[in-house]
C-alpha cells in the first residue's frame, strides 16, 4: 500500500478491511473469532478491541506464510471443535452469506475441509488441480505450478472450512518445501487428502467476492465494486438513487423507502434518512440524522440532526451538535455549531449560530452572528419563542432575547432583551450635507451628486 497504515486498517465504505472480514465472519455467529495479526500489530489490535472486542488476537511474530499463522492460532488455543472457517484480512468483498454456504456444503458433505474456490482470471492465485473425472487432488501455488497447471482457470479463494480436530493435527505436519519457504495452508489440503480425507469445494456465485487488496488501485476498485453493491441494495429497497455514478453510501447507513438520494452526495458513517427525504445535489452527511419529508441541498452536515420537514440549505454546514426541529428552515451560507433550532424557526441567510437555543417560530435576520467566544470560554445564547432578529444583529453571548422581543436591524446586543422588547444596540444615524460636494469636488461621485440636486435650492 506505501502507507503508513497497515493494509487492513485502510477503509472503503465505512470500513475497514478488517472490520469488512470481521463483519462477513461474525455473521456466522462463531462460538469463537481469532484475528491474526503481524504487521502493525499495536494499531491492527486496537482496531480489533475497537470493532469486537469478544475477538481474540494472535500475535504472528514472523510471517512465515498462510499455514504458520494457523499454526500460530492452534498452538494458542488448542484443538477447536467442531468446524474452522478460516478467512481473510484483505478481502472486504466476501459476504458472510457466502461463508454461510460454505459450512452448509461443508456440513452436508460431511468433508475434512472445503474450499472455496472461483473461475475466472487466476494470475496470482493457487490453482485447482483435478483428475480427468472432475475430482480434486490439489492446489498448487502459482510459483510452483507447471506451465499446464498455470493455463487452469479454477482458483483457490484461501478460505477454507475445516474440520477442527483434523486442522489442529495436520497443520504439524506442514513443511517449507516451496520456493517461498512458507508453510503455506494449501499443504494442510493436501495432507487431510493424502491420508484419505474426504475433500470438497464450493465455487463461488461472484469470483469477485475474493477478490484481495494489495494496493491502492485494487482498494479504489474494491470501494466501486462495494458501493455498488450497497446501491443496488438500497434500490430494489424502494430509494431513488438519481445518479449511482456519483453517489457514495456506507455500509453502516439506513435510508427509508421513498427518499431520494441526488448526484454528488456521500452518506457516511451512522447516516440515519428516513422516508421520504430529500439528500442531495452535492451532500456530505456523516453520523447525521435526516426525518421524513426533510430536504437537504448541497450541504455539509457532521454529527447533526435533522427534523421532519425540516429544509437546510442550498450551502449550509451544520457541525457537530446542530439539532434541528420538524419544519425548521436552515438557509444559504449558514454554520451551525451546538445549536437546536426550534420548531417551524428560520435562520435563512449568512449567519453563524454557535451554542445556542433559537425557540419556535423565531427568524433570525440576514448576516447575524451569535458570538460564543470571548476569547477564553465559550458562552450560550438563547432566543425565545417567535423572537425576531434584525438583520446584521450581534448577540454577544452569554445573552438571552425574550419570547417575541426583536432585536434592530445592526445592533451588537450584550445586554438581555426582555419577552416583548426592541433591543437598539448601535449609533444614531447622522448625515453630514453636502459633505462629497465639499471633500470629493472632482470626483465622478461629485459630479452624480449635482445631477440629482440640480433643482435643490442653494
Amino acid at each position: 500500500m506505501k502507507s503508513r497504515t497497515p493494509k487492513v486498517l485502510h477503509t472503503l465504505c465505512g470500513r475497514t478491511l478488517l472490520g469488512h472480514a470481521i463483519a462477513a465472519a461474525d455473521e456466522l455467529d462463531p462460538s469463537r473469532l481469532v484475528v491474526v495479526v503481524g504487521h502493525g500489530r499495536e494499531l491492527v489490535s486496537a482496531e480489533v478491541a475497537a470493532a469486537t472486542p469478544q475477538a481474540l488476537v494472535v500475535c504472528q511474530d514472523q510471517q512465515l506464510g498462510t499455514g504458520h499463522a494457523v499454526r500460530m492460532v492452534s498452538e494458542a488455543i488448542g484443538v477447536v471443535p467442531g468446524t474452522v472457517v478460516v478467512t481473510y484480512g484483505d478481502m472486504p468483498l466476501l459476504r458472510g452469506q457466502t461463508l454461510r454456504e460454505l459450512v452448509d456444503i461443508h456440513h452436508r458433505a460431511g468433508n475434512a475441509v472445503t474450499v472455496l474456490t472461483a473461475r475466472g482470471d487466476s494470475a496470482g492465485y493457487g490453482r485447482i488441480v483435478r483428475d480427468s473425472g472432475g475430482a480434486f487432488l490439489r492446489i498448487v501455488e502459482e510459483r510452483d505450478a507447471t506451465p499446464q497447471e498455470r493455463a487452469i482457470d479454477e482458483y483457490n479463494s484461501g478460505c477454507y472450512a475445516f474440520d477442527g480436530a483434523l486442522l489442529a493435527d495436520a497443520i504439524k505436519r506442514v513443511t517449507t518445501d516451496n520456493q517461498q519457504q512458507q508453510e503455506y495452508l494449501t499443504d494442510v489440503v493436501g495432507i487431510l487428502h493424502g491420508d484419505g480425507h474426504q475433500v470438497g469445494t464450493m465455487l463461488a456465485a461472484d469470483a469477485g467476492e475474493i477478490s484481495g487488496v494489495n494496493d491502492r488501485v485494487q482498494l479504489a476498485q474494491a470501494r466501486r465494486a462495494l458501493n455498488d453493491r450497497i446501491l443496488d441494495g438500497w434500490m430494489r429497497a424502494g430509494v431513488t438513487i438519481t445518479d449511482p455514478a456519483s453517489t457514495w453510501i456506507d455500509v453502516t447507513v439506513t435510508i427509508g423507502q421513498d427518499a431520494e438520494i441526488g448526484p454528488q452526495t456521500q452518506l457516511q458513517g451512522s447516516t440515519a434518512v428516513a422516508e421520504g427525504a430529500t439528500i442531495g445535489p452535492g451532500c456530505l452527511l456523516e453520523d447525521t440524522s435526516v426525518g421524513a419529508d426533510a430536504v437537504v441541498l448541497h450541504a455539509v452536515c457532521r454529527h447533526a440532526e435533522i427534523g421532519p420537514r425540516a429544509t437546510v440549505g442550498p450551502f449550509a454546514y451544520l457541525r457537530p451538535g446542530a439539532s434541528i426541529a420538524e419544519d425548521a428552515h436552515i438557509g444559504t451560507y449558514v454554520e451551525l455549531k451546538k445549536a437546536v433550532i426550534g420548531p417551524g424557526a428560520k435562520v435563512p441567510h449568512l449567519s453563524y449560530v454557535g451554542d445556542a437555543t433559537v425557540g419556535a417560530g423565531a427568524n433570525i435576520g440576514a448576516g447575524t452572528i451569535f458570538a460564543n467566544y470571548d476569547g477564553v470560554a465559550k458562552h450560550h445564547t438563547t432566543v425565545g419563542e417567535h423572537a425576531f432578529i434584525g438583520s446584521n444583529t450581534v448577540l454577544a453571548a452569554p445573552v438571552t432575547i425574550g419570547d417575541g422581543a426583536y432585536t434592530a436591524a445592526g445592533s451588537a446586543i450584550t445586554d438581555d432583551v426582555p419577552a416583548g422588547d426592541l433591543g437598539i444596540a448601535r449609533g444614531r444615524q447622522h448625515n453630514s450635507d453636502r459633505w462629497v460636494a465639499r471633500n470629493r469636488a472632482q470626483t465622478r461621485s461629485a459630479d452624480a451628486a449635482r445631477r440629482d440636486r440640480s433643482d435643490d435650492p442653494v
